[in-house]
């Protein structure tokens, strides 16, 4: 598992020589900083939150000096980044950001960036902005690709929690630090300005920021003001092709087979040759062919307002208001060919056909009569999310200081979105599956007997509508918090600080949506010119596929779908948002922490012990639009449900000083994740079969839902050397229990009244499955001293994560819904190992910095138990480079260039066999940016 230890191990031991002698050099250097008073024993109150030593070097050095001692100072296990500079984040949001901080992964790169960020392989992460837990609408979570990074001061990592600390978010905590007036010495105002370049859309993006503070001594004390603003728009192209999904066919006739096998299986089906069901010889071929050319533009408006007003030297209170906005719209041109018709496989098995050698699995084919459709999907969101907090806190006595905070969020996310399929019924397509390294490959032939040019699919003689869609929803949430804590420092045996707190929300969550659909044949000659359109350039032709076809126009649409809606008869009752949920969920925790210092065997060992309660108890309601009375009219059901968790979760971490510079930590913690809203549902919704694949969809939640919990255990050595240099190690273990694991029952029921009960594969969450994951960490900061003077300011941030996981996901019978046993594998979203390589360069006024980041496969998701094929979806080998330059033509103004997704991958996925079932290929979007800054 960890075949690349060696490397890494080789390359820290390397750094470590040379922080020998660096630290022998500094030895007869001046200082060039103001020393803090260093680890010592005993005594009165040693303040764990000392005056951190910040070496004052500006650039990309002194951000890094800054987040090492970060690092070095927290009690807890954390990593973190900080802004150069107002405004100087080089990255556009909080996940870009991110991705050069030991142990974490970014992940899910479309629509112009990085998207969801993973710590140590795990994606439950908690997001707090200035420590205080974030959401979006119904969510658990923010959206932390939202959170533009122009707004950013800081962010920690917290890899262990103290008890002080929220306790969700089983992989960890990111904590986002804005700005406050109290920061600056004076006023301050900064004004930032990008335009960034999209290759793929080729457009020309702004991105701005501005921040403008003021502090004032008055008659009623020190006063400050902060106003902080973010835009950021972005346009976007992504595009991807794959070969459909796999099924069994017989060979004798060709009709795919529904029943016999075990659907949606874990490894799925025997895939050697001659393999057979009810005796039968079968094929495992794929039933489609399909790529999506998705086109969008994205705005992101921010604001940070800070207030804060210091009395007197004991007291101080703040106001903040935190807003981030999310603006989306988008449209997707889809064409689909359908290769699995009954009717063509006897051509099919006289023309020839070609498996993977020693397989049944079908590679390469020519399938006739061919039903394709195309679709033009238009989608729009919007998020609105707002957060007020006014505080204050207050020295007490010399002693005993005390805080509090009450805190009002609310926040909106609006989704439409419409689509209307084209269809069309073609000659013949020959397919590869496979062609080149996972990209399939098809092209349409010319039927003979026709002077109609069928492989034409710009043509809109060969179209004619079909289905349309026309779906909405709507998720509110909002909360009112209260927080107390408390601190007082002690003189007692060996304990130095003692930190209590209590924490109180009342929250509350609703889910509406609608969701309309029909179908009408008109051939596209007959409708207006505007309602459809021709893509094109598809692939950028780096695959043998169709380059182009006729598609509706998503944008027309949607406009004027009000038009379309009364053509195709919909019912206006379907046009309306119906609620499906309606949850309040109060919320409450209370902790005691104790904070020791003391020696052991001559040297310094401090740390802290506590235990936090946390609590809480929902109030549930929901909705089903479609259930049907005796009569079979069509009325909305209420069911009530009422949840009740509390937990008990203890911490304990500690350091103890090896020497002065170099510090091991010790930390057990446990944190927890609660249920999302949606899996709490205890109604049952069924989408019919709408690709012909033998079987409906069923889902529904489960209120028996309980917590997810983690028992975690970390062990690190840290040295810290030179001016801001460090080299760290981190072995680590999770223990997590109760992770919720989607079950599976085969079902029959009557969608359609029609009295007849069709098959459903229903979907149900439970805590069925537990995961165990372990692995180490290494990280190094390393500015070498002595280098001629053109080399000095060169510099480097190396980090390696080393992952073991595994999972025990149960598996399920699809023809009597009981479960069979359980397969253990990898966790899913954990890569075995992930490196990144940062090269500096920072000198006078000259900065720039080269980011490679690599991670290997993982388990990204299962597909949807409908299919032959293996469930687990894997992701290859992904990596990303990225370059930063900035110059400063003055103190007060710098100007700046940025690139991101430089390599231009082929990002691929695969059902577990890359060869027998490759997946999807998609391309992304680079980036080029061009930035201005102007500070004072």
């Amino acid at each position: 598992m960890f075949k690349q230890t060696y490397l890494a191990s080789a390359i820290l031991l390397a750094l470590a020589s040379q922080a020998t002698y660096a630290a022998e050099a500094e030895a007869t250097q001046s200082p060039q900083a103001e020393e803090t008073a260093q680890p010592s024993s005993g005594g009165k109150a040693q303040n764990n939150n000392e005056e951190m030593e910040i070496i004052q070097v500006q650039g990309i050095r002194g951000s890094l000096n800054k987040a090492v001692e970060l690092k070095r100072q927290n009690i807890q296990v954390v990593d973190a980044i900080v802004a150069e500079d107002i405004g100087k984040f080089p990255d556009n949001n909080v996940v870009e950001a991110l991705q050069r901080v030991t142990g974490v992964q970014v992940t899910d790169r479309a629509s112009g960036e990085a998207n969801v960020v993973s710590i140590r392989g795990l994606t439950d992460v908690t997001t707090t902005v200035n420590g205080r837990q974030i959401f979006t609408a119904t969510g658990r979570s923010v959206a932390i690709a939202d959170i533009p990074a122009a707004l950013l001061g800081s962010v920690e990592v917290f890899k262990t929690r103290s008890s002080s600390q929220v306790a969700s978010g089983i992989a960890g905590q990111i904590d986002i630090r804005t700005h406050k007036p109290f920061d600056f010495e004076d006023s301050k105002v900064s004004v930032a300005a990008k335009g960034i370049y999209s290759d793929q859309p080729d457009t020309i993006d702004p991105n701005f920021s501005a921040l403008a503070s003021n502090r004032w001594d008055t008659s009623i004390g020190e006063v400050g003001a902060l106003v902080n603003v973010s835009y950021i728009r972005t346009n976007y192209k992504d595009e991807s092709v794959s070969p459909g999904a796999s099924f069994p066919y017989f060979v004798e006739d060709g009709t795919r087979i529904t029943s016999g096998w075990n659907v949606g299986s874990a490894h799925g089906i025997d895939t050697s040759a001659g393999a057979t069901i009810d005796g039968k010889e079968y094929l495992l071929a794929r039933d489609a062919m399909f790529g999506n050319i998705l086109e969008g533009e994205r705005e992101r408006p921010a604001f940070n307002i800070s207030l804060q007003w210091a009395p007197n030297d004991s007291s101080e209170y703040t106001f903040e208001a935190f807003y981030n906005g999310y603006r989306n719209e988008s449209f997707n041109s889809m064409l689909f060919s359908t290769v699995d018709s009954a009717a063509n496989w006897q051509q099919v098995i006289q023309d020839g056909i070609e498996v993977y050698d020693g397989t049944n699995v079908v590679k390469s084919r020519t399938a006739y009569n061919a039903y394709n459709f195309s679709s033009g999907d238009h989608s729009k969101a919007s998020t609105d999310s707002y957060v007020f907090a006014l505080g204050g806190k207050w020295d007490i006595t010399d002693e005993f200081q005390l805080k509090s905070e009450v805190v009002y969020q609310q926040s909106t996310f609006e989704t439409e979105f419409a689509a209307m399929r084209g269809q069309t019924t073609v000659y013949g397509v020959a397919i590869d599956a496979n062609a080149d390294d996972g990209i399939p490959s098809w092209n349409y032939l010319d039927n003979p007997d026709t002077a109609l040019d069928e492989s034409d699919l710009t043509n809109p003689a060969l179209w004619e509508t079909a289905d349309f869609y026309d779906n909405g929803s709507k998720d509110e949430g909002d909360s009112l918090s209260w927080t107390m804590d408390g601190s007082v420092y002690v003189d007692y045996a060996i304990f130095t600080k003692v930190q209590f707190g209590a924490r109180y929300e009342k929250r509350n969550a609703t889910n509406s949506n609608r969701t309309a659909s029909g179908a009408k044949n008109i051939a596209y000659t007959d409708l207006d010119p505007s309602m459809y359109m021709v893509t094109s350039g598809f692939f950028e032709g780096r695959a043998n596929v169709p380059d182009s076809w006729a598609v509706i126009n998503g944008y027309n649409l949607y406009k004027n779908r009000s038009q379309y809606e009364s053509l195709w008869g919909f019912e206006q009752s379907s046009l309306v948002l119906q609620k499906t949920f309606d949850i309040s969920e109060q919320a409450w925790a209370g902790y005691l922490m104790a904070d020791f210092d003391t020696e052991v065997f001559g040297k310094r060992l401090d740390g802290q012990v506590g235990v936090r309660y946390e609590g809480t108890k929902a109030d549930m309601d929901f909705f089903d639009n479609k259930a049907k009375d005796e009569n079979d009219n069509v009325y909305t059901a209420v069911s009530s449900d009422t949840t009740d968790t509390s937990k008990v979760l203890p911490s304990f971490v500690m350091r103890y000083w090896l020497m002065d510079d170099f510090v091991a930590r010790f930390a057990y913690t446990e944190t927890i994740r609660q249920p999302a809203f949606a899996d709490l549902n205890s109604f049952t919704y069924y989408t019919p079969d709408l690709t012909q694949v033998g079987f409906g969809s069923a889902s529904g939640g489960n209120p028996d839902l309980e917590p997810v919990t983690s028992k975690n255990y970390d062990f690190t050595l840290e040295y810290y050397f030179g001016n801001g240099n460090s080299i760290y190690g981190t072995y680590f273990s999770r223990d997590i229990e109760g992770l919720v694991y989607s079950s599976l029952t085969r079902t029959l029921y009557d969608y359609d009244g029609d009295g007849i009960e069709e098959a459903y594969i229903l979907n149900r969450p439970g805590n069925t499955s537990n995961g165990k994951l372990t692995g180490f960490e290494l990280g190094a900061v390393y500015f070498p001293e002595g280098l001629p003077s053109w080399l000095d300011g060169v510099g480097t941030q190396l980090s390696a994560t080393l992952l073991d996981s595994s999972q025990d996901i149960p598996e399920f019978d699809s023809a009597t819904g009981e479960q069979i046993g359980f397969t253990t594998r990898d966790m899913f979203g954990v890569s075995d190992e992930s490196y990144s390589a940062v090269l500096i360069y920072d000198k006078d006024f000259f900065s720039a910095r080269m980011s490679y980041t690599w991670r290997s496969e993982f388990l990204n998701s299962y597909d949807a138990a409908f299919f032959a094929m293996p469930r687990g979806i894997y992701r290859k080998p992904e990596q990303s480079l990225d370059f930063q330059l900035s110059y400063n033509i003055t103190d007060d103004l710098v100007v700046s260039f940025d690139a991101t997704n430089l390599l231009d991958d082929v990002y691929q996925e695969y059902y577990e066999d890359s060869t027998l079932f490759n997946r999807t290929n998609n391309i992304f979007t680079r980036t080029f940016a061009l930035g201005v800054r102007y500070s004072f």
